[in-house]
């Protein structure tokens, strides 16, 4: 990658074979291929001798089916790989209400974590809050991570409206899980709920429609059951936090050469350096480079003026044709470049990778270590 601005090639093989690493979360907006990259590392990983889990918000079945495997679910399954590969490959996909019912059942006595299981007002929270989802990511990595069974967890992270949403959302959750501020609630009546915002108002209508006149009666039994389990909830999202800080974690923006896209990733690098989050680098996806050879040489304007002279003549029309889809190409590509110049003018020094624009969707394991080789590989063509 050419001028002042480049941080370098993103080493991601150096990144994978690094045993000191040990999270690697993709992160960024919804839509640019966060779960892709996610799976095509984590494949890349195992086959490079790691013990790598890839854990996916993706439901599509495309991808499990990309892995050889007929569905995913909330229990890590070995991917079947090649007999060259030198380490182990396990997916699974997060479902954040059986993941919050694990965290009940493992910190509650059995008599307890029923009543809580049981209570719609747990039911509800467990599926609608804004950012369960973005939290119990996070608890799973952390279950796993305790595990120890293996040395690389690879993240894909919810795909949030916006990618901030990812960091804010255990904080977020576990100031309102919090034992004061639960009864706090509990005890103002439905007024009060209004001060938990959109997030909550989703979940108190939601039960509204379920339970009607019951609302309280179910804040103040969950209130019973959980507040003596989970007092310290906020502590367990404290943590989390600081194993997201941790020097074996390594962060992926992955982004695709768009505004909105783009500004996403510079709004997540800003906060990832404020938050003393380790990035390890930009990934920008679905690129269109231009062809290696003289015909990458030719200009936009350059193209067009041969085109309009074969036109004019009438002749050639192929040749024509090719040369206006060429200029095309050439003025995707500027874009492309100023584009993405400009987000690393502002974040100098970041190390970046860019992966091509496939003809079609990841179907199977090698496709996806087409895209791994891409990430490993790829030489920029500005």
């Amino acid at each position: 990658m050419s001028g002042p601005e480049a941080g370098g090639r993103l080493d991601t093989d150096a990144l994978l074979d690094d045993p000191r690493t040990r999270i690697v979360v993709c992160c960024g907006a919804g839509g640019v291929g966060k779960t892709t990259t996610a799976a095509a590392l984590g494949l890349r990983a195992a086959e490079r001798g790691r013990r790598t889990v890839v854990i996916t918000v993706d439901p599509a079945r495309r991808l499990a089916q990309s892995m050889g495997l007929e569905s995913l679910d909330n229990t890590p399954h070995p991917v079947p790989l090649s007999e060259g590969a030198r380490g182990s490959l396990h997916a699974m996909m997060l479902d954040m209400k059986r993941t919050f019912d694990e965290v009940v059942e493992e910190y509650a006595d059995p008599g307890r974590a029923e009543q809580i299981l049981a209570n719609p007002f747990y039911q509800a929270l467990s599926t609608s809050f804004s950012g369960t989802q973005e939290y119990m990511a996070m608890e799973k990595l952390g279950q796993l991570h305790r595990s120890g069974d293996w040395d690389l967890i690879v993240v894909d992270t919810p795909p949030s409206r916006s990618a901030l949403d990812f960091l804010d959302a255990p904080k977020r959750l576990g100031r309102f899980l919090d034992g004061k501020l639960i009864r706090f609630l509990s005890a103002q009546g439905n007024g009060a709920f209004r001060l938990l915002g959109a997030g909550f108002g989703l979940v108190a209508s939601v039960i509204g429609k379920v339970v009607g006149a019951q609302l309280l009666n179910d804040v103040r039994a969950f209130v019973a059951s959980f507040d003596a389990v989970f007092g310290g909830f906020r502590k367990r999202a404290e943590q989390t936090y600081r194993l997201l800080q941790e020097s074996g974690t390594a962060f992926v923006v992955v982004a695709t050469p768009e505004r909105d896209a783009l500004r996403e990733a510079s709004y997540f690098m800003e906060r990832l350096s404020g938050d003393a989050m380790p990035l390890a680098g930009l990934v920008v996806n679905r690129t269109h480079p231009l062809p290696e050879g003289p015909a990458a040489r030719l200009g936009a304007q350059e193209a067009l003026a041969a085109a309009a002279s074969l036109e004019a003549a009438g002749t050639h029309p192929a040749a024509a044709a090719a040369l206006r889809l060429h200029a095309e190409r050439v003025a995707l590509r500027g874009r492309e470049i100023a584009l993405r110049d400009r987000l690393l003018a502002e974040h100098r020094g970041v190390p970046t990778v860019e992966v091509a624009a496939l003809a079609e969707d990841v179907h199977d394991l090698a496709d996806l270590r087409a895209v791994g080789d891409a990430l490993a590989d790829t030489p920029d063509h500005p």
